[in-house]
């Protein structure tokens, strides 16, 4: 009787998928601010939405689309994707600090997109960044406006970290054989790369509470000790934006809803209400809000010694070697390794060729390039 009470209970149940889930929600994500500072370049994401059970693309640059700045007067300033990944940049301008700006948007589609007019605000220098170590590791930076009329903040971030392979071969595979790599190319080193993200949380303050507009000791990145971000050498390059009450709310809407949701007790997804609308359908949901601001950076260059009590990062744990069977002990272009996950390591005297993991000898397999940015040491 219970396993049949069981069998129709079960029965009784249905997944139900709300329309809000299955629809073809991809509305326009529009992310950037217009940078006021002298000679600056603007550059401007365009992105899609994906659905909630959408769990393969992880995004959706929007290409083929028109962008421009837009003055009161009608002058306009074109923004170009010219890395056909959803970036446009303009070239570097000047804007008047004192006029009003707009963003004027028309995909490839001939959707149209359009901002309010926005009037820039002045952003406060960075007074500075710095590490404190206990035992992890934690950026922080103060700042502050002597006319005492900012008050609203949000910063990103952009890092680059170092980091090398497992083990160092001076041999790789050309068309399925063994060649020693060109010692003059530096391009052909694959035991240290580098690799670059940008910041994924939203890091806003506020000082309206304050009899001064000091920000002091603002956190930007924690990393708990031996991160592999550290393991080497890292580089972060802090950007700082002064908001208008307006922009500061919609992003403290977006830090809760993207940060918080977890639980039903948490606060839950919320209609954004931006200042950028679809003129060709007003009906359109368009997620972002347009600011117009000078930017302030601010970098520090961390290395490994630097650190107290940092152990280095154990990575590419599981790296076997084998033997691999050559023609003769004078073939050393004969590559008979049938698995293609190795490749070939060092040869023994008058022995056999020892082969390893590629993703051990290659540090691009853990992602980033082999060619040294130039803002490195």
């Amino acid at each position: 009787m219970i396993l049949c009470l069981a069998l129709l209970m079960s029965d009784c149940k249905k997944p139900y998928a709300p329309p809000a889930i299955v629809g073809p929600n991809n509305y326009l994500v529009v992310d950037g601010v217009i940078n006021t500072g002298p000679n600056s370049v603007t550059i401007i994401n365009l992105n899609r939405t994906r659905n909630l059970n959408d769990t393969i693309v992880t995004g959706i640059p929007e290409l083929g689309a028109q962008i421009s700045i837009v003055d009161l007067s009608g002058a306009g300033y074109p923004l170009i994707d010219s890395a056909g990944n959803g970036l446009y940049s303009s070239s570097p301008l000047t804007l008047d600090p004192a006029g009003q700006y707009k963003i004027e948007i028309t995909t490839a589609d001939n959707r149209k997109y359009i901002s309010d007019y926005v009037t820039p605000k002045a952003t406060p220098p960075i007074d500075s960044i710095f590490y404190e170590q206990p035992h992890d590791f934690t950026i922080y930076l103060t700042t502050h406006d002597p006319t005492n009329s900012t008050h609203y903040y949000r910063w990103d971030y952009l890092q680059t970290w170092e980091h090398d392979s497992r083990y160092q071969s001076p041999w790789e595979l050309r068309h399925g054989q063994v060649w020693a790599k060109d010692p003059d190319s530096g391009s052909q080193q694959t035991d240290r790369c580098w690799s670059t993200s940008m910041s994924n949380t939203i890091l806003l303050g506020n000082t309206t509470a304050l009899s001064q507009d000091f920000v002091n000791k603002m956190p930007i990145i924690t990393m708990v000790n031996n991160d592999l971000h550290l393991d080497i050498a890292w580089y972060i390059l802090v950007r700082q934006y002064a908001l208008t009450k307006e922009a500061y709310n919609y992003w403290q809407l977006i830090q809760k809803t993207s940060q918080q949701v977890g639980t039903l007790f948490d606060l839950q997804p919320t209609q954004l209400t931006g200042n950028i609308y679809c003129t060709s359908n007003p009906n359109e949901p368009v997620i972002g809000y347009m600011s117009a601001s000078s930017i302030q950076q601010a970098h520090l260059y961390i290395e490994h010694s630097q650190l107290n009590d940092w152990p280095h990062y154990v990575y590419m744990e599981g790296c076997p070697t084998a033997e691999a069977r050559r023609l003769s002990p004078d073939d050393f272009h004969s590559w008979l390794y049938t698995d293609t996950a190795y490749g070939p390591y060092y040869f023994v005297s008058n022995g056999p060729l020892i082969v390893a993991p590629k993703r051990c000898l290659d540090c691009r397999y853990q992602g980033g390039v082999n060619v040294k940015p130039s803002f490195f040491p």
